[in-house]
This record gives C-alpha cells, structure tokens and sequence, in this order.
C-alpha cells in the first residue's frame, strides 16, 4: 500500500491543526469567563485576532467598491454576533455540545443550496441530532436552553457569514476576512469592554486573551489557507465537519466535560449529515473563522 503524499498529508495535518487551535483557543476562553466574562473575553479575541489580520493582510490597500460594501458590512456585523451569541452558549454548554449546535447553521446553507433528494436523508440526520441535544424531553436535563439558543443563533449567524462572506470574498478575496473582522471589533469590542466586570486590562486578563486571538483567529486562518489552496473543495467540507467530535474530546481533555451517551450520539449524527451533505452537494466551502 503507497502512502499518501507530502502533498496530500500537509494541507490535510494543517486543515486538522487549525481546528484543533480554534477549539483549544475555546477551551481556554472559558476559563477566561470568571476573569472577563463571555463578552469581554470575546471581545478580547476579536480585538487583538483583528490586529494580527490587519498587520498581516493590510486591507487598506484594496479599495472597497460600492456593489461590495453591502456583502462586507453583512459580512462583519454577522462575524461579531456569531462570536457574541458562541461564546454566551459557551459559558453554558460543554464544548462540543455548542459547537455541535452552532455547526447546524453551515449544515442549513448546504443543504439549501443542494437539490439532491438524498440531502433529505442528512436532514433527518441533523434533526435527529438535534433532538438529542435539545431541551425537549427528559434526555437533555445537562442541557441549558438559553445555552442551546445561544448556540443555534451562532449557527444562524455562521449561515448569513458564509452567504455574505462568498459574496464579499469575489471581490477582495483574503482582504474580505480582515475587513470583516475590523466591523466585528467596531461592534463587539465596546459591548465587551463595557459588560466585562473589573479590572479589565490586567496582565492575567491580557496575555490570555492575546493567546485566545492567536488560537482562534490568527493560527487557524493561516492554516486553513494552505489547506484551502491544497485540497479539493469537497475534501475540505468532510474534513471540516469532524469539527464537533473535535471540539467535544477538546473539552474533554481540557476541561473535564464528559458527554452522555446521547449527545456523543447526537454529536455523530450531526457530523454523519455534515459530511454527507458536503461529500454530495455542489456548495463552495466558505472563508475559514467560524467559532
């Protein structure tokens, strides 16, 4: 048997990375809420992600057309309340559980942009996903509901990103992610300055907070680049949609959240209609952030 080539095993290695770095940046936000709160800690990560973008990206340079301003304003303001509404889900949920139920949102859009009849069977996957995770019979007593909301508007959220952020990525490509993410600091940084409880620019608060900017932002964006450039579309969506099951043994290992028996299987379906979807539908992969 011949082994996969250097060119398979790096974009695919850097793609697995750069979940793990979102999800490990994740893990250490929610330590953070204590200190910051969910707000403040967001608003951290967004307030230094958008400056390591900005330094690296410089999206100065490219001028902003009349016909894209809309997509880029739906674009960032999207970002920002995605990573509001997560990291509130986050303060409520075990990891995995959110990230389960935030990544129902990319599952929508893909499933709407398809016209296969089989998506309807990963449909049924995802609901019946759902219904596990969900706080609607006597299975999901660990399950907060505000929590759950939470989550499901981030996924809301993470759908308009990925319809506007395609739109906006015509025109200014790799551009489009720092622009986006300069709204989302102009929106979100203020609300969690103004909400995070005192002292909040000490050092135990800041350093961690660069660290979370880092994990979440910066790090994954420069590796889902070279897995985007490397690897098929479609291999990039499959591999994208183990993100739950990563985001679950994250918080597992990191911060002791043990699943039940229902939502590992809950999480498992959503991932099977994920990668179902994506290895049968036509839809473009969206620009890389979601959590």
């Amino acid at each position: 048997m011949r082994a996969a080539s250097p060119a398979v095993l790096v974009p695919v290695l850097a793609l697995l990375l750069g979940m793990i770095s979102v999800q490990s940046g994740a893990s250490i936000a929610k330590t953070m809420f204590p200190l910051a709160g969910p707000l403040g800690t967001v608003a951290l990560r967004v307030g230094f992600g958008t400056l390591i973008l900005c330094a690296a990206l410089r999206p100065w340079r490219v001028p902003i057309s009349v016909h894209s301003r809309l997509p880029i304003a739906v674009y960032g303001v999207a970002l920002g309340i995605m990573n509001m509404c997560f990291y509130q889900a986050l303060s409520r949920l075990p990891l995995g559980v959110a990230v389960a139920l935030e990544f129902t949102g990319p599952l929508a859009v893909a499933v709407l942009f398809s016209r296969r009849p089989i998506d309807y069977l990963w449909v049924l996957l995802a609901v019946a996903g759902l219904s596990l995770l969900l706080p609607v019979s006597h299975l999901h007593r660990g399950i907060d509901p505000v929590g759950a909301l939470y989550a499901l508007g981030a996924g809301g959220c993470w759908a308009v990103y990925i319809v506007s952020g395609q739109k906006a990525g015509i025109s200014h490509g790799a551009q489009s992610v720092a622009l986006g993410s300069l709204i989302s600091a102009v929106l979100v940084v203020p609300v969690g300055i103004l909400n995070a409880p005192p002292p909040f620019f000490s050092k135990a608060i800041v350093l961690p907070g660069i660290a979370i900017a880092v994990l979440s932002t910066a790090l994954p964006y420069l590796l889902d680049m070279v897995a985007l450039t490397r690897l098929p579309t479609r291999t990039f969506g499959v591999l994208m949609s183990i993100d739950p099951a990563i985001g679950a043994l994250t918080g597992l290992l990191f911060l002791g959240e043990k699943l039940s028996a229902p939502q590992w299987i809950a999480i498992a379906l959503i991932i099977l209609a994920s990668i179902g979807v994506t290895a049968h539908g036509e839809q473009k992969i969206p620009v890389p952030i979601p959590d």
